[in-house]
């Protein structure tokens, strides 16, 4: 005899932590990428990124249930029948990423791992100015699909009568007990924060330390002075900061 369906685990704590901080990295990277300004902000959350993607293909062969890419990546087929079964109204409902959710989340990863590669060749004066409009046009083509994304989420959640969001922030859906995962792991989504808050509190506080070491032209100089009278302090610090941060282009 089937048990009724109730509140289960699906969702763990490291891939709610990753899911967050990426959005949270991307959207501000995203604002931050022609300002002056904000050059420091910029890089910082593109290393995130590049962090926090690596982290992901690692939870996604060691990770619980529906964590794991074997759990919702599929074929083209596959993908093609979901879709069909959208466009009539009704759905298969999958606990974990449906397969047009998976193929969302295996192009994102793609892209974001292309946006951090050319970035950081660009800012590395590696390669040529193709390097930038490449670069330009994965973060652009990331914001595209982060709008489909939304979209099918706002239309799944209507569809099943089910706040996905919400989900993806508790890690509680409707469903056999049987099919819920048994532990949240939140040690690992504790680690995962704990590295990226201390990153983000290492570049903040090694810019003020290495202001002897810039070697900025007077054009460079001019830029960051106008920008200084125009920002708050503690962000020209910031950005007149690390050693690393004279060889950007600007």
């Amino acid at each position: 005899m089937d048990l009724p369906d109730s509140e289960i685990l699906v969702w763990d704590a490291p891939v709610r932590t990753f899911h967050w901080l990426l959005a949270m990295s991307f959207a501000g990277a995203y604002a931050s990428a022609e300002s002056e300004t904000w050059r420091l902000l910029h890089i910082t959350l593109g290393y995130t990124m590049g962090g926090l993607i690596a982290f992901r293909l690692v939870w996604g062969a060691l990770g619980t249930r529906y964590a794991r890419f074997g759990s919702f990546v599929r074929g083209p087929g596959a993908v093609g029948r979901y879709l069909k079964t959208v466009a009539t109204g009704k759905p298969a409902r999958y606990l974990g990423h449906n397969p047009a959710g998976g193929l969302a989340i295996v192009l994102m990863l793609l892209l974001g791992a292309a946006i951090v590669t050319t970035g950081y060749a660009v800012y590395n004066d590696i390669g040529g100015d193709w390097l930038g409009a490449l670069h330009e046009g994965a973060a652009n083509a990331m914001l595209l699909l982060v709008g489909v994304h939304l979209a099918g989420v706002t239309l799944a959640s209507f569809l099943h009568r089910e706040n996905l969001p919400r989900a993806m922030l508790t890690g509680v859906k409707q469903g056999k007990p049987s099919q819920g995962i048994a532990r949240a792991w939140w040690s690992v989504a504790l680690v995962l924060a704990g590295v990226v808050a201390a990153f983000w509190y290492l570049q903040w506080r090694s810019a003020p330390q290495a202001q002897g070491h810039v070697q900025a032209t007077s054009a460079q100089a001019q830029a960051v002075r106008a920008s200084a009278k125009r920002a708050p302090a503690w962000t020209a610090t910031l950005n007149a900061g690390l050693p690393w941060i004279s060889r950007a282009r600007y």
